[in-house]
């Protein structure tokens, strides 16, 4: 069976120069990086101060074409952090058939490829203040942009819990995590209680490769919106487990706001079972750096609580 992050469609830096060179030949593209490649999109640098985005595979391409409605209101939000705006929307043509977006280039480096990553302190503070003015953004004017409920059921665990379970079970044959016995403990404390209903914007995605820090480690951007809905906050809430270390989380939440324990019991579920995924996928698809952090990301989510000693 193929992974969930296989490519129907790879796009090559020959391809994506021939693209954007015939729409925008204003930029006069002569170099062109592929920097990363996600489950949905080919990320490549341009001149040093674009990037562009393709979509991999056929469900990517709705929700890029949400993003580049989106994320221009959000820029007029000022949410504290840098996010990628679209400037070039390409449209599809020989031998490429799907849309693909350039945004300005967000300054930042991925936490797993950093020097130095702050993990409480002013990243706390920051994140905070970016999920709290995110989580109020006005859910009437985003569903007018195209922005959809969440149509995977995203915090259902009865639907995951067998995934995240073959997917422990594999970790532990391959021997990537050291605190595997852990994770399988986990699987008998997984959220059972229903969420509260609530309808906010949120990103969807967020994780590690997903974010950067500044040369300082701080945080300083958020990047590929691709799974940006109007769902729970606890879907977003999942970094502060995976990212923050529980200095950092008391942090967050001082500023963040009160949020009821249920909640965080789910966006607990969320880090292990995305962190679970990204550490097979960088040892399927040999990226040392991604599996550091995912099984460091991991070591974060399994401490419960804000305090070092619960």
């Amino acid at each position: 069976m193929a992974n969930s992050w296989e490519a129907e469609v790879e796009v090559t830096i020959d391809q994506a120069r021939l693209l954007i060179g015939n729409q925008f030949p204003e930029l006069h593209p002569s170099r062109m990086d592929i920097i990363d490649y996600g489950f949905d999109n080919t990320v490549m640098k341009v001149n040093n101060d674009w990037v562009f985005r393709f979509p991999r595979r056929d469900i990517a391409v709705k929700l890029l074409e949400t993003e580049g409605l989106l994320l221009p209101l959000l820029d007029e939000k000022s949410l504290g952090l840098r996010i990628p705006v679209p400037t070039f929307f390409g449209e599809s043509s020989p031998p490429y058939k799907w849309p693909f977006l350039g945004y300005r280039f967000v300054e930042g480096t991925i936490p797993s490829r950093a020097h130095e990553v702050v993990r409480e302190g002013k990243s706390a503070l920051k994140m905070a203040s970016f999920l709290k003015k995110l989580h109020l953004t006005d859910v009437s004017e985003a569903v007018k942009r195209g922005v959809p409920h969440d149509e995977l059921n995203r915090l259902y665990v009865k639907k995951r819990i067998s995934t995240l379970e073959k997917n422990i079970h594999e970790i532990e044959e391959l021997n990537l995590f050291h605190q595997v016995d852990k994770l399988k403990d986990y699987l008998q404390h997984v959220p059972k209680e229903p969420l509260p209903s609530e309808t906010t914007l949120v990103h969807g995605d967020l994780h590690f490769k997903n974010i950067v820090v500044n040369e300082n480690g701080i945080l300083s951007g958020i990047l590929d919106w691709g799974d940006v809905h109007i769902g729970h906050r606890a879907i977003d809430l999942n970094l502060v487990y995976s990212y923050l270390n529980p200095a950092g989380r008391k942090l967050f939440f001082e500023e963040y706001g009160e949020v009821e324990e249920v909640e965080l019991e789910y966006a607990r579920f969320k880090a292990i079972y995305t962190n679970v995924v990204l550490l097979l996928y960088g040892y399927h698809e040999k990226q040392p750096h991604t599996v550091a952090e995912a099984q460091k990301s991991l070591e974060f989510a399994l401490i419960r609580g804000t305090d070092l000693g619960e």
